[in-house]
């Protein structure tokens, strides 16, 4: 039978800074969604990259948002997840920009200009582990460098 683990926060932060993709949850008035993005971690906030006019960017500043990254092995029957609660808010000051890009820039996958930089302090961050025999190379979404 496999254990459910509630996870720390140095654990859940350590998971969430080893990242690149995660989901970002949030109300639109026609209801809830959620939107794949990529992201870095500064401090305790996640910042993320979209396009002006996204639906990310008309609904997710100055709000409240849901932020997941989670990692899964099918074989294994093992998996885990990081869940970070806050108010996002829009980076408009340049020196807060340039610091985001000399410390690690989310580089956006999809298509287009993503020049709108938003961030999210985390007001709760809360995380499980599902499964035995976890080593921390298997733990860790991907192995990063800069």
């Amino acid at each position: 039978m496999n254990a459910s683990v509630q996870l720390g926060e140095s654990e859940c932060r350590e998971l969430l800074a080893g990242g690149v993709v995660g989901r970002v949850a949030m109300a639109t008035p026609v209801g809830p969604r959620i939107v794949p993005v990529n992201y870095s971690v500064h401090g305790d906030a996640i910042v993320f990259r979209t396009a002006p006019y996204s639906e990310l960017s008309t609904y997710g500043w100055n709000a409240d948002l849901a932020f997941e990254v989670d990692h899964l092995d099918y074989e294994a029957h093992q998996g885990w997840s990081v869940v970070a609660i806050g108010r996002a808010h829009v980076v408009d000051d340049p020196d807060e920009v340039q610091r985001i890009r000399r410390e690690w820039e989310p580089r956006p996958w999809a298509p287009g200009s993503r020049n709108l930089y938003v961030m999210l302090p985390w007001r709760q961050l809360t995380g499980v582990r599902l499964g035995d025999d976890w080593t921390r190379r298997s733990m860790m979404p991907v192995r990063r460098t800069v």
